[in-house]
C-alpha cells in the first residue's frame, strides 16, 4: 500500500526530480521550471494525503530496507512532521509556480542548476523533518545548507559573499550540533530519537548531556537565526534572487525550528530539560531580544527585501519563545505561527519581487500612491499580509499572537507578554509606513503624479495567483483557526 511507504515517497521524489530536471533541462531549458513545480506539487498532494489519512492515526515508522533501529534507518511519519511537511511543501508548490517569469529575467543561463538545487533543497528540509535518526538529520541538514548556499549566491552582485558568509557561519552551527550528537552517542549508545528519548531520564543529570543540549541549541539556533545568531539572514535574503528568497525566507528557518522542538520538547523533555540549568528561559530571553532587535532594525530599513528581513529574525523569536515556555498555550502559539508566519512571509516575499518585476526595484522610499491603482492585486496582497503580520483579527497573524500571550500569562511571564504587545506596534510601524505611500498622496512631493489616465499594470498570472492564493489564505487560516488548534492539540509532547 502507498500508505506504508509515503514518507519515504514524499521525500524521494525530490530526489527522483533533482536527477529529470537535468536531464531533460539539457534537451530543453523551458521544461526546468515545469517539472520542478511538478515535482514540488506531487510531494505536496502527498503530504496533505498522508496528513488527513494520519490525523488521527498511530504514527508510521517506515524502516528502510526493513532494518529496525538501532542499525537500521527509520523516517517517523506522526502528527508533528506531518503538519510541518505538508505546510513546507505547499508553500514550495505556490513558490515554484510564481518563479518562472523571476528565472527568466533574473538568471536565464541557469535554469536547469537553479531548479535541480532547489528540488535537492526541499529533499534535504523533508529528510530534516522526517527522520527518526539524529546523525541522518545532519545528513540532511548539510543537503538543505549546500543547497541554500547557491540558492543564495544565484542573485545580486553581492549575493555570493553572502552566501560564502552564510557558508562559514552555517558550517560552524553544522558543527556544534553534530557535536551534541556524539556526546549523545557516547552516552547513550544508540541515534534514533524515539530510543535515546526513552533513555534521557537515566542520564538526565550527565555533564555530557547538557553540555550536548547547549551545543546542539546552540547548533539549530544559527540555523534559525535566533538572535543572536542571526547575523547571516539579512544580507542573503536581501541579496538573493526573489524567487531564492520567497522560498527559502517561509521555510527554512521554520524546518530549523521544527528541529529545535524535536529537540527539547521531545528529546529532551521539559521536565528534563532545565534540570541542571534554565535552558528554556535563556531561550526564550534570547528570543524577546531578537523579537525587539528585529522589529526595531526593519523600521530603519528602505530597501522591502531587507526589512523583510529583519522582520523575518523577529517572528522567528515568537515561535522561539512560545517553545520556551513550555505550556499547551505557548505550544499552541508556536506551530500555529510556524504556519501563519510561512504564509504571510511567502506572501511579502512575492510582493516584492512583483514589484522589482515591473519597476525594477524594491526600494521603499520610491514607492508613491500611484501603485495602488498600477498593481491593485499586488498591493491589496501585501496589504492583507502586512495587517496579518501586525496581528489584526481576522487574520491569521492576530491568532497564533493571541495563543503566545495566553501562553506568557499562564507561565506568569510579564516580561515576555509586554515584548508581544510592543513588537505588534513597532511591526505597524514599518507596514503602515508603507501603506501610507501606497494609498495616500504625498503632499510634501514635488511632483503629483495625476490618478488619472493610470491603469492596471499588473504581473503575468502565474505571480499574480499564487500571491493571491496566500492572501486568501490568510483570511481561511484564521476562520478556522479553532480546527488548526484542534489539530495541533494532538500533537503535545509527553508532559505539556
Amino acid at each position: 500500500m502507498i500508505e506504508t511507504h509515503l514518507p519515504a515517497l514524499i521525500a524521494l521524489n525530490f530526489l527522483a526530480f533533482a536527477v529529470i530536471i537535468p536531464l531533460f533541462g539539457i534537451w530543453k531549458s523551458e521544461l526546468c521550471q515545469p517539472l520542478a513545480t511538478l515535482g514540488a506539487g506531487i510531494s505536496a498532494g502527498m503530504s496533505l494525503y498522508g496528513f488527513l489519512y494520519y490525523l488521527n492515526d498511530v504514527p508510521l515508522r517506515y524502516f528502510f530496507g526493513a532494518w529496525q533501529p538501532p542499525v537500521g534507518i527509520e523516517f517517523v511519519y506522526d502528527g508533528l512532521s506531518a503538519f510541518i511537511i505538508l505546510v513546507i511543501n505547499a508553500i514550495a508548490f505556490f513558490v515554484l509556480i510564481h518563479s518562472k517569469p523571476i528565472a527568466v529575467r533574473e538568471f536565464p543561463n541557469k535554469l536547469m542548476a537553479y531548479y535541480s538545487v532547489t528540488m535537492l533543497l526541499m529533499l534535504g528540509f523533508n529528510g530534516m523533518v522526517l527522520t527518526g535518526d539524529l546523525f541522518n538529520l545532519f545528513v540532511f541538514l548539510e543537503i538543505a545548507s549546500l543547497s541554500t548556499y547557491a540558492l543564495i549566491a544565484i542573485g545580486e552582485k553581492a549575493a555570493p559573499f553572502s552566501a560564502f558568509r552564510y557558508l562559514i557561519i552555517g558550517t560552524t552551527g553544522g558543527t556544534l550540533y553534530l557535536l551534541g550528537v556524539g556526546f549523545l552517542y557516547t552516552i547513550t549508545g544508540t541515534l534514533n530519537i524515539i530510543d535515546m528519548t526513552a533513555m534521557m531520564p537515566e542520564f538526565a543529570g550527565n555533564s555530557s548531556v547538557i553540555t550536548a543540549v547547549i551545543l546542539m541549541v546552540v547548533g539549530i539556533g544559527v540555523k534559525c537565526a535566533m538572535f543572536p545568531m542571526h547575523g547571516w539572514l539579512p544580507d542573503s535574503y536581501t541579496f538573493a534572487a526573489s524567487s531564492s528568497s520567497a522560498l527559502i525566507a517561509p521555510i527554512g528557518t521554520k524546518v530549523a525550528v521544527y528541529v529545535l522542538i524535536r529537540v527539547m520538547l521531545y528529546l529532551f523533555g521539559i521536565e528534563l530539560l532545565d534540570l541542571v540549568i534554565p535552558i528554556s528561559y535563556v531561550v526564550g530571553l534570547l528570543a524577546a531580544i531578537g523579537i525587539l532587535y528585529g522589529s526595531i532594525m526593519a523600521i530603519a530599513q528602505d530597501e522591502m527585501k531587507r526589512m523583510l528581513a529583519y522582520s523575518s529574525i523577529s517572528q522567528i523569536g515568537y515561535i522561539i519563545m512560545g517553545i520556551s515556555l513550555a505550556n499547551p498555550y505557548g505550544f499552541i502559539g508556536a506551530l500555529l505561527h510556524i504556519l501563519n508566519h510561512a504564509v504571510m512571509k511567502a506572501c511579502l516575499f512575492m510582493v516584492s519581487a512583483n514589484l522589482r518585476m515591473k519597476e525594477g526595484h524594491s526600494d521603499i522610499s520610491k514607492f508613491d500612491h500611484t501603485y495602488r491603482k498600477k498593481y491593485p492585486w499586488t498591493m491589496l496582497s501585501f496589504s492583507v499580509a502586512a495587517i496579518s503580520m501586525v496581528g489584526l483579527p481576522p487574520l491569521a497573524g492576530f491568532f497564533s499572537k493571541w495563543y503566545l500571550a495566553l501562553g506568557t500569562i499562564e507561565a506568569n511571564n510579564w516580561l515576555f507578554l509586554s515584548v508581544i504587545l510592543i513588537s505588534s506596534l513597532l511591526n505597524a510601524v514599518y507596514f503602515f509606513r508603507i501603506l501610507e505611500k501606497v494609498y495616500m498622496k504625498n503632499p510634501d512631493a514635488d511632483e503629483q503624479v495625476p490618478d488619472e489616465g493610470l491603469v492596471s499594470d499588473e504581473v503575468k498570472p502565474s505571480m499574480l495567483y499564487p500571491m493571491s492564493i496566500f492572501a486568501a489564505g490568510l483570511f481561511l487560516i484564521g476562520i478556522f483557526n479553532v480546527a488548526i488548534v484542534a489539530v495541533i492539540m494532538n500533537m503535545f509532547p509527553a508532559g505539556l
